[in-house]
């Protein structure tokens, strides 16, 4: 009859030979002879057979050589003796054996190796990066990062907000250009869609970002030069100016400044005699309102000048440009019998 063995307990490291297919087998007994009485055995015998054969092996801590197919027998006392192989893996297979006198506990090993688990590459993260503001007519740059390991090619469907905001480049790839044109004080909100292609819902995954766009300020209105005239007779001083006045009829919200410049050899405060006649004809011959004329004496030039300036709402009033210092002027002193200059 077979023998039963005793329960045996695995260690530790045993655990980790989910690979390894074990058959442990109970051999029979010595025999016994019907004709004679045997002296009662002192120990008992282990034996080992492995596939593949070749497998090194260690009983109670010492080396025994290596497996084979066939079975290879142990003698050993009786007790609990612990029974290690090395795997082609790498891992100790251990077992404990309670052997009794005159018993023989056959092992067998069938060595599979192990099925290899496929992970998913998915989920995945995908982070897109983009500036937190950008200004009015700037071109964002929005890109990804897909840690993906997978080998399949990866799919980028980008879809931009609101509808003013336009991809100039990169559709289908991890990075895309958008022109923020005409979209000051909203915000442009990018999303990609990124799969593998597998039609697994875990390896499709979305990614969003957004930028401010800053409205860019309106250029300042800048006045601009309508007329200068240098040692003009008062004649052609106002048919200068008339022009200058329709100018204002035809926009309201404009302002007129005259710029005047005495000249080298001008009489004392001839500047300011120019400005003066000139905003005097403007207001009381054309009718153009007093507040809307602003005079600036300039300083010197080698002749006299006044400059005639139209400045919209809001622009920044012009500034004079003399060409002589004070110190370079010399007045030409007044006489009772000299006549009157021009202009």
């Amino acid at each position: 009859m077979k023998l039963r063995l005793a329960p045996t307990k695995y260690s530790t490291r045993t655990k980790l030979a989910f690979a390894a297919f074990i058959a442990l087998t109970f051999c029979f007994a010595y025999p016994g002879s019907v004709y004679a009485k045997r002296k009662p055995a002192k120990h008992g015998i282990i034996k080992i057979q492995t596939s593949p054969a070749g497998l090194p092996i260690e009983i109670d801590g010492k080396p025994e050589g290596t497996t084979a197919i066939d079975w290879r027998s142990w003698n050993r006392n009786p007790g609990v003796h612990t029974v290690v192989i090395l795997l082609p893996d790498g891992q100790r297979w251990t077992r404990e054996i309670t052997l009794d006198a005159g018993r023989i506990k056959c092992v067998a090993l069938n060595y599979r190796p192990g099925v290899p688990t496929t992970v998913s590459p998915c989920p995945y993260p995908v982070n897109l990066s983009a500036p937190v503001t950008v200004n009015e007519g700037e071109v964002i740059t929005y890109t990804a990062d897909v840690s993906y390991t997978g080998t399949s090619a990866l799919n980028y469907t980008w879809t931009v907000s609101p509808a003013g905001a336009k991809i100039l480049s990169g559709a289908g790839t991890p990075t895309i250009s958008v022109d923020s044109t005409g979209l000051g004080n909203q915000s442009i909100s990018a999303t990609l869609v990124v799969n593998d292609g597998s039609g697994e819902a875990a390896c499709r995954q979305f990614g969003n970002a957004s930028t401010s766009v800053v409205r860019a300020p309106k250029p300042p209105r800048e006045g601009r030069e309508f007329d200068v005239c240098c040692s003009c007779a008062f004649d052609d001083t106002k048919a200068r100016l008339d022009n200058l006045a329709i100018e204002m009829q035809n926009d309201p919200s404009a302002s007129a400044y005259i710029v005047g410049y005495g000249g080298r050899t001008s009489r004392s405060g001839q500047a300011d005699r120019l400005v003066t006649r000139a905003r005097d004809y403007l207001v009381n011959q054309r009718g153009i309102d007093a507040a809307r004329v602003v005079v600036v004496n300039g300083g010197y030039r080698e002749e006299d000048c006044l400059e005639m300036w139209i400045v919209p709402r809001g622009a920044a009033v012009p500034e004079a440009r003399p060409t002589l210092q004070p110190s370079d002027a010399r007045p030409a002193p007044e006489s009772p019998g000299r006549g009157r200059r021009r202009g």
